[in-house]
């Protein structure tokens, strides 16, 4: 895969250990995202790890971010002993302290032998954190809601007078202000050089004000595939997961716009000062392993974060799809998807949350 980023050097102090399963405590607390995705989860690594150690997983639903680990791990009051981050978060929780590190070395390798660290794709591993799935961001609508010609494009999302109606966009500047350059004409590997200076970030600005008046915003990934079905969107950003399900499962008439898709990946990390350590680290070397791996897609259209694993795809666990063609990083997809840039959000997220909330108030 291109656009791929370096494995983050493992810190030689501090580095925590994997050991052998012991039951020193009979359960896990795991957070995640909800939805179909977590329910991916529960049948790819949760019931499976319960029935072999005893176990019991405990699951929580949030909605991303860093504020409630912070909170405990300061509190000195830590419930959570895993949780689902995107990479940008891995990143500044490890910088601020607030999860465990974690020895890369001692994670399973492949079947062939080859070593986890050059079995994970590149970019997928870091001090803090252990990479479970790509997942991207996209745009979604609802064929029915469009007699004549239909949206196929990012551009055609931000085009209200050919495709009218009301739009739904995730509350938070991330992705949006990509999306707003690209439809604005920036190519794919200029969007970060461009946001990076002011006038960029006012072009990506003035580009979501011709859409404002348009647009609702959602907060939870259950909202997206919702909106559509009850009408109060025709067009929405989503996860590629929730709208896979939702066609899928659902039957639902929705169709995924994959140009300019935004593709970034999940994590595991543990909050510092878990009480059980050691189940944790467990959990998430055996979640990682490369058949776990590959079952997740078994229940959900995210792609493997393992080279060994993602040979191994096959078809949905409940429909017989076939579910290679459904991953973020099939070649027909993957034409002018973007990275999400961590580093540009671990320097910059504060401030641009701040702007974009500003703006909304507008």
């Amino acid at each position: 895969m291109k656009h791929i980023l370096k494995i983050s050097t493992i810190a030689a102090a501090g580095v925590l250990f994997f050991g052998v399963t012991t039951a020193q405590a009979d359960s896990l607390t795991i957070v995640s995202w909800g939805g179909a995705y977590t329910q991916s989860q529960v049948k790819a690594y949760y019931e499976p790890y319960t029935k072999k150690t005893g176990i019991k997983i405990n699951s929580e639903d949030y909605n991303g971010g860093l504020a409630e680990v912070q909170a405990q791990v300061k509190a000195n009051n830590v419930t959570w002993d895993i949780v689902d981050l995107e990479l940008s978060d891995v990143v500044k929780g490890c910088d601020e302290g607030l999860l465990e590190r974690i020895d890369l070395s001692s994670l399973p390798p492949a079947p062939d032998g080859t070593s986890a660290k050059d079995d994970f794709i590149p970019g997928t591993l870091h001090e803090c954190g252990v990479g479970e799935i790509i997942w991207s961001q996209i745009i979604a609508f609802d064929k029915t809601k469009f007699s004549g010609a239909q949206p196929s494009t990012l551009a055609d999302f931000f085009n209200t007078s050919k495709f009218p109606g009301t739009r739904a966009l995730r509350k938070v500047p991330r992705v949006n202000l990509e999306w707003a350059l690209m439809a604005d004409g920036v190519a794919p590997g200029k969007v970060y050089e461009v946001l990076a200076t002011e006038a960029g970030v006012a072009r990506a600005f003035k580009k979501l004000d011709t859409i404002k008046g348009d647009t609702i915003w959602w907060e939870s990934g259950a909202q997206p595939p919702q909106m559509l079905a009850d009408g109060e969107a025709v067009m929405v950003s989503a996860y590629n997961g929730r709208i896979f399900n939702a066609q899928n499962k659902e039957k639902k008439p929705f169709v995924i716009i994959w140009d300019g898709q935004v593709w970034d990946l999940d994590l595991w990390g543990i909050p510092k000062g878990t009480k059980n350590l050691k189940n944790a680290l467990d959990f998430v070397r055996y979640s990682t392993d490369t058949q776990r791996n590959a079952d997740q897609a078994k229940y959900i259209s995210y792609g493997p974060v393992r080279k060994s694993a993602a040979k191994l795809v096959s078809k949905h666990a409940e429909t017989g799809i076939e579910m290679k063609p459904h991953m973020p990083t099939a070649p027909k997809n993957f034409k002018t998807a973007l990275q999400n840039n961590f580093e540009f959000w671990a320097d910059h997220n504060d401030e641009l949350n701040e702007r974009f909330n500003a703006w909304l108030a507008k």
